[in-house]
Parts: structure tokens; C-alpha cells; sequence
């Protein structure tokens, strides 16, 4: 299994306007305790340059990838683009997951598992 191509597979269906955090990803891809490899794969650009990993966020909401992006407010800017609030917090840039977070279903699941079958990943 190809843990990058399936991070990549995920992030290219975050929809616009909405975040989904690194668990969700790791979940998605079938590696429920691999959120710190979700990370490292959009830090590294593993998942590939369409892998829209400025929509990936922390489990509470906190922009944690800013040394991901050129610039420091890159991913705050590229959110913001969607109309995705973004609010300064004591912890950072933040997210209300509630309101901007994805919420995938179990069809999303199923169809990116059928999906990671017929690539062979």
C-alpha cells in the first residue's frame, strides 16, 4: 500500500471551503494512527502538488502547517480565498471545525476504498 498516493487521493477531495484534520485524513486512507505520517507527507509534498494541504488542519482547529507554505500566513491566506474564517487564537491561527470542518460520510469512505483498490494503492 501506498500511504502517500492515498493521502494525496484524500486531500484532492477536501471540498472548498472546509478543512479536514490530519486524523480524518489518516482514517480515510485506512491508517487510523497515522496522523503524524499525513504531516510529514504534506510537509515533504509526498502526496503530491494537488494535495491541497492548505485545507488540513490540527485536531482542534490550529493552522500547525505554516512551515509547510512559502510564506508564514500562506495557508491563513489560501483559506480565507475559500471563505474559510480563520480567527487568531492564544494557540494560533484557527478554525471553527464545526461550522468549516468536512464532513465526510460513510458513502466518501467507501467510495475512496473502492478507489484505492483499483489503482493498486
Amino acid at each position: 500500500m501506498d500511504i502517500y498516493r492515498r493521502i494525496g487521493v484524500v486531500c484532492k477531495r477536501i471540498p472548498e471551503g472546509r478543512v479536514a484534520t490530519y486524523g480524518q485524513i489518516a482514517l480515510l486512507c485506512g491508517k487510523p494512527k497515522n496522523s503524524r505520517q499525513v504531516g510529514y507527507a504534506l510537509n515533504r509534498g509526498l502526496a503530491g502538488e494537488e494535495a491541497n494541504a492548505h485545507r488540513v488542519v490540527n485536531s482542534r482547529g490550529i493552522l500547525s502547517g505554516a512551515a509547510s507554505f512559502e510564506t508564514f500566513d500562506m495557508q491563513k491566506l489560501l483559506l480565507e480565498q475559500e471563505a474559510v474564517k480563520v480567527a487568531w487564537t492564544p494557540k494560533g491561527w484557527q478554525v471553527d471545525l464545526k461550522r468549516f470542518g468536512w464532513k465526510n460520510t460513510l458513502e466518501d469512505a467507501v467510495m475512496l476504498r473502492e478507489l484505492f483498490e483499483r489503482q493498486g494503492i
